[in-house]
């Protein structure tokens, strides 16, 4: 990592946020923010590999900056460490282009291990978080179907399995141990998964195994 935007208005949880981000990537330059607006005027000015986005800030949400990193700067990855486990959070900043979504509730040892895993290609997103995610589209009453116009989309039984493990939110290393694998091997899967599906978090890929009908085969 290079530079990484960390968004964030109060201080004392600005500056924890701080110390863990370096311990993960040391070698990082980190660029505070307080305020949208400081955070917009960043992102003009600096080309940022990661960007750590609270969502509730005094001048608007998080969500605006994830949408402007997503169009200016499209390779950086966007993570929304918030409060809010709400689907009204939830939902638009997934939309917006957050590559993942945690908690601060978590512990930070948790926080960091999550983050350092996507040097593994693992988009980082709380278990409850990923758990919500199915919730809520396994209660619609009536199934989606599939739109005519939509390429059918060919995965292997194996690759069903790990998007499903995916989705439910196991770790990379208990699906190597479920599915008696190596964790590289889990991560090629999920690569190769991401790359058919063309999602980029675990939160799509979940939505694509529910659409997909893997939860009501197991």
């Amino acid at each position: 990592m290079n530079n990484i935007l960390l968004l964030e208005d109060l201080p004392e949880i600005r500056s924890w946020l701080k110390v863990l981000v370096k311990g993960v990537f040391p070698n990082s330059q980190i660029h505070e923010a307080a305020r949208v607006h400081d955070a917009l005027e960043l992102v003009t000015a600096v080309k940022f590999n990661l960007a750590l986005c609270d969502l509730g800030l005094p001048d608007g949400s998080g969500v605006d900056v994830v949408a402007a990193l997503r169009e200016a700067q499209p390779e950086c990855q966007s993570v929304v460490v918030t409060i809010h486990d709400d689907d009204d959070h939830l939902f638009p900043a997934l939309q917006a282009g957050a590559f993942g979504y945690l908690l601060k509730e978590q512990a930070r040892e948790l926080i960091a291990e999550q983050l350092n895993r996507m040097s593994q290609g693992e988009p980082p997103l709380s278990p409850s978080i990923a758990r919500r995610v199915i919730s809520h589209f396994a209660s619609q009453t009536r199934q989606q179907e599939r739109p005519q116009n939509m390429p059918h989309v060919a995965l292997t039984d194996r690759e069903n399995e790990v998007l499903l493990r995916v989705a439910k939110g196991f770790t990379l290393p208990e699906i190597g141990v479920q599915l008696n694998l190596s964790r590289h091997t889990i991560a090629d899967y999920v690569k190769q998964i991401y790359r058919k599906l063309n999602v980029s978090s675990r939160a799509e890929a979940a939505l694509e195994a529910q659409r997909l009908g893997l939860f009501r085969r197991n």
